[in-house]
């Protein structure tokens, strides 16, 4: 999640004060980005690991985690978050086409990433094209 900071870009307003990387509910990925955190920026931001139980406050985040035991609420938290340069992450097959940048999927077992340029868009950042090269490109 961290590498894909490399490859996007965040409206003025979001490359200010802290760099929000929020995970709606719970995640086992939570501690393992809380251990980058500690030792990463973004820039010159410093990485702040937020929890969310419900849709207040998400727009604040850059980058939004919904694990795929919270995906039934996507189309609630799209809609919090829609313009507002959050880039939504998911892992249910499918939600890429539908309204994440981002999805991660497996490939014969190997990790990977659908990426959908237009949904990045509507979440209000721009992505590089060579993020677009490491993807699956879905629209």
């Amino acid at each position: 999640m961290y590498n894909f900071t490399k490859y996007i870009e965040w409206p003025v307003e979001k490359q200010r004060g802290d760099f929000i990387i929020g995970i709606y509910g719970t995640s086992p990925i939570t501690q393992e980005l809380r251990i980058i955190a500690d030792k990463k920026k973004v820039g010159t931001q410093t990485i702040v690991i937020k929890e969310f139980d419900t849709p207040a406050g998400l727009s604040s985040c850059n980058i939004l985690y919904i694990p795929e035991n919270r995906s039934a609420k996507i189309d609630e938290v799209a809609g919090s978050c829609s313009g507002r340069g959050t880039v939504l992450i998911t892992d249910k097959p499918g939600l890429a086409k539908t309204v994440s940048g981002l999805n991660y999927i497996k490939i014969d077992g190997r990790q990977s990433f659908e990426i959908n340029k237009a949904n990045l868009e509507k979440q209000g950042v721009k992505v590089n094209s060579v993020l677009l090269s490491l993807g699956i490109i879905v629209q």
